[in-house]
């Protein structure tokens, strides 16, 4: 199973990422039978260039941002055409929909979930772009569904940004979905219940899945009263005493997005933060490694920032099925 994307079509071999304060890009081929990352780039965005949020204006300066993909792309060597894009977490709402009857017919499907987030939405759900994924079946019988909302007209930013650098964006998806993508891409299906957290410099996004299925997801802001650290615990316990959790076979802390962490009660690092997470649940964490999903070409080994830039740019393309 691979999380869904906002929008789908025939995957692409080129990956892109727009985050508050950067771009990146990587290019993935075969060689061999083998995956390799053949090409990436990243450049960094003045302060507020990208401002993610549900609802109102998310690219405020398009012509620097589509300069600086621009240039990115152009370092990838070629010029793609097509590319998956990696968006923010906090562009989208995400919900577990549980249906107690699954309708056979795709379109009284998608009207049924519908009508389920209408209440919920943060806008009005025909101005919402709306997928989901089939998640865990409850022992009752239910089936669960993974659903994102997003404002079309945020989504179309991030797209437009993409077409003025000469590439259509095919796939368009959250960066922490594409974050369990590549440790679904590396591993297949991990066994038992296992966390991952996810914490960039604006926002910290924090997901629970059993096996392959997402049973809980959450996303924190910058600013928020609650350090991640606190946070984590807290869906620790809820994960005990809600999902009938017996305790987590892994936990995954991975970071992207640029440098200088926001998600503690005073800006801090991010290995500062992973250990204060290791100390609260009283585990050692693991990172994800995108080299066993696609391999530097140029290099036996990359620095762990390297690895958190790649990681949900090569999950993007191993969840789109492009050949990685």
């Amino acid at each position: 199973m691979t999380l869904s994307s906002l929008f789908a079509s025939p995957a692409p071999s080129v990956a892109v990422q727009i985050a508050p304060r950067l771009v990146s890009a990587i290019a993935i081929a075969r060689h061999g039978g083998t995956s390799v990352i053949s090409a990436h780039a990243m450049e960094a965005l003045p302060a507020g260039a990208v401002a993610p949020a549900l609802n109102g204006q998310n690219i405020a300066d398009r012509r620097v941002v589509s300069q600086a993909l621009t240039r990115i792309l152009g370092l990838l060597g070629g010029r793609p055409r097509r590319v998956a894009l990696v968006v923010p977490d906090n562009i989208a709402k995400v919900s577990l929909v549980r249906l107690d009857s699954v309708p056979p017919r795709a379109q009284d499907l998608d009207q049924l979930i519908r009508w389920h987030v209408r209440k919920s939405a943060p806008f009005p759900v025909e101005e919402a772009q709306v997928t989901y994924s089939r998640g865990a079946v409850s022992p009752e019988g239910g089936q669960e569904f993974v659903v994102a909302l997003a404002r079309r007209q945020v989504v179309e930013e991030y797209e437009a940004v993409c077409t003025e650098a000469g590439a259509h964006a095919g796939i368009v998806g959250l960066a922490t979905f594409s974050l369990v993508n590549a440790v679904l891409g590396a591993e297949g299906s991990p066994a038992g219940d296992w966390l991952l957290v996810h914490i960039t410099p604006d926002y910290g996004s924090i997901v629970i899945l059993r096996g392959q299925d997402l049973i809980f997801f959450r996303n924190r802001a910058e600013g928020s009263e609650e350090s991640l650290p606190d946070l984590v615990h807290q869906t620790a316990m809820y994960y005990e005493d809600r999902l009938g959790g017996t305790g987590f076979a892994r936990v995954v802390v991975t970071g992207s997005g640029g440098e200088g962490w926001n998600l503690a009660p005073t800006p801090t690092t991010f290995d500062a933060i992973r250990g204060q997470i290791d100390t609260r649940l009283g585990v050692r964490t693991e990172t994800v490694d995108p080299q066993r999903i696609a391999r530097f070409s140029d290099r036996i080994a990359a620095d762990p920032s390297l690895l958190n830039m790649v990681a949900p740019l090569v999950g993007a393309l191993a969840g789109a099925g492009a050949g990685v």
